[in-house]
């Protein structure tokens, strides 16, 4: 058995389907999504790299205390004779302190220009170099296998050629941007919606030229020897918000739903939960476990929160949890129930879940004794994940579950 994950970085959540005013298309992520199952309620547990690639890679949440001597992913699957590499173009992912346990770790090299590329030169483009190295590795890899890849390329570089942003534009909008830059600043309140469709447009027209390397790999890895043995994993480590909030780009990072709510989707060898949903909620450490279960490695040390997914996918449960708790910078917290997403932050916002998507409407003032709760959920979360018993946590109440009703 094979897998392949590859985690890009600064996927917006909405980026399927319709985005702002723009329609994105994306034949590639929807075919691969037809052929997957797919977990609308991902949420990373940190937007800090290091924290959070402690999640994916030892099942080790963000707010637990740090431990020596836990195995990684890399190393346990290394003991049963798989063949592990790391993959990125980002410095800080492999200079991880756990990227050591990869027998191979290869850096891809940072954008060569800082302008888009010409019209029609998709090679040309960052994404581009990246795909064709990942090509290159999986067409040489040695069996058992298990890549890692992490692309940064959409918080480094919007340099697709002007063709894929023109093909949001219309007649009556504004000039499209003619830079690679990737923005991040604070808006102002009231701002003109003009000023954020011109980025909404270079944003969409990136994740086209996602696509399109997508597809290309998709193609390549059909055909491969192995194919019909290679777990497919597309994640994200990171969203990008795109003027909710009044952010675009990371700013301060708050932890808002368009930075921590990104995608997974698995796609597993024998169509295994192909063109299936959950929504149930799903954290970084999962991926961990589920991978260690998709090897049936046995006597790996427990996860504190982090479950197999499975059983998700074999319609053996449908949920998994009833909260996901987030760290951000400081003290500031976020807590995740199927009805409730609570921002702890002064003062504290509530939205409804899953309705409220863009986290529009806070309804915090009106759900005062929700907020009371949730809060000391969040509270009682990380005090178990600190002393190590989060697992003895009593369920949530059922207005936090369910909703007001």
């Amino acid at each position: 058995m094979n897998a392949i994950c590859l985690v890009i970085d600064r996927l917006h959540s909405g980026f399927l389907g319709a985005y702002g005013n723009t329609w994105i298309e994306t034949p590639a992520f929807d075919r691969l999504a037809a052929e997957s199952f797919v977990f609308d309620q991902m949420l990373i547990d940190s937007p800090q790299l290091g924290p959070l690639y402690r999640s994916y890679w030892q099942g080790w949440h963000a707010l637990a205390p740090a431990v020596e001597n836990r195995p990684t992913l890399p190393a346990l699957l290394r003991e049963v004779g798989v063949n592990c590499t790391l993959l990125t173009d980002d410095r800080s992912v492999i200079e991880h302190p756990l990227a050591i346990d990869f027998d191979d770790c290869i850096q891809i090299d940072p954008p060569w220009q800082s302008q888009m590329a010409a019209a029609g030169a998709y090679e040309q483009t960052h994404l581009a170099r990246c795909f064709l190295q990942v090509i290159d590795w999986v067409q040489t890899a040695k069996r058992p296998f298990f890549l890692w890849c992490h692309l940064g390329s959409l918080g480094t570089t919007w340099d697709a050629p002007p063709e894929c942003r023109e093909s949001y534009w219309d007649e009556s909008d504004p000039p499209l941007l003619t830079t690679a830059d990737v923005p991040d600043r604070m808006l102002k309140a009231g701002f003109d919606p003009d000023e954020l469709l011109v980025y909404t447009q270079a944003y969409a027209g990136q994740i086209a030229l996602l696509d399109t390397c997508l597809g290309g790999f998709l193609e390549v890895l059909e055909e491969h020897p192995a194919a019909h043995k290679t777990l497919l994993a597309i994640a994200a480590s990171r969203g990008f918000p795109m003027g909710e909030h009044l952010r675009l780009g990371p700013c301060d990072e708050s932890l808002h739903g368009e930075l921590i709510h990104v995608p997974l989707l698995m796609r597993f060898p024998d169509r295994l939960g192909a063109a299936a949903r959950s929504q149930a909620l799903v954290e970084p450490a999962d991926l961990w476990a589920t991978l260690l279960d998709y090897w049936r490695i046995a006597g790996a040390p427990p996860s504190p929160t982090g479950v197999s997914l499975l059983p998700l996918v074999r319609e053996e449960l449908v949920t998994t949890r009833d909260r996901l708790v987030v760290a951000g910078a400081g003290e500031e917290r976020a807590i995740r129930t199927p009805a409730w997403y609570l921002r702890k932050a002064e003062p504290p916002e509530l939205y409804t879940k899953p309705d409220d998507l863009w986290e529009v409407n806070n309804v915090s003032v009106r759900c005062q004794e929700v907020v009371e709760r949730l809060l000391d959920a969040a509270d009682q979360f990380e005090q178990a994940i600190y002393s190590g018993t989060a697992a003895d946590l009593p369920p949530l109440s059922d207005v936090l579950v369910e909703g007001l009703g």
